[in-house]
């Protein structure tokens, strides 16, 4: 999914740079390339999200949960997990009900089916709901260490981990 990430990204810059240099230098461009751009950047956001949800890298707030016991973050977790489930099969409908509808629809300049452009919606709540549903498997079944039911990751704990460079000798705080 990176690599999906990093093609789409580097599509979506080539096509936007390209189209400015045709505009301002020889006043002409590619009708298409704008639409082509949005397309890719939908794409590129709704993949983003699910490698987000696979790394724990969505915000949140730990406070509470951090000071709670074990069946309370536990509890949390499961509550927690519960919600982003329902949101994701709300999200799905309502993508499938778009998707449906856009099927008969085409985008205006490049005649792609505007299906493909809410189908990133089915892809997204499906790939969130995966990882959710495995994510609550382990803390049910006890395979979650209590580092893991505390669903919110410092930024430099995402980066030492990327590396593997966690620190453990100094406090971390004051």
């Amino acid at each position: 999914m990176n690599t999906i990430i990093v093609v789409c990204l580097a599509l979506m810059a080539i096509m936007v740079f390209s189209n400015v240099i045709l505009r301002f230098v020889f006043n002409s461009g590619f009708t298409m390339t704008e639409e082509l751009a949005r397309f890719v950047f939908l794409w590129l956001i709704f993949i983003g999200s699910v490698v987000a949800m696979k790394e724990g890298a969505h915000l949140g707030v730990d406070s509470l949960v951090s000071r709670l016991p074990r069946a309370g973050k536990i509890f949390c977790v499961v509550a927690s997990n519960a919600i982003i489930l329902w949101l994701c099969y709300l999200f799905f409908v309502g993508s499938w009900i778009q998707t449906v509808v856009g099927m008969g629809t085409k985008m205006p300049a490049s005649g792609i089916p505007m299906s493909f452009h809410y189908g990133t919606g089915l892809v997204m709540s499906v790939g969130v709901a995966i990882i959710v549903l495995g994510n609550t498997w382990r803390v049910i079944t006890g395979k979650a260490s209590d580092a893991e039911l505390i669903q919110v990751k410092e930024s430099e704990d995402s980066v030492e981990e990327a590396h593997g460079e966690a620190d453990t000798s100094a406090p971390k705080g004051k």
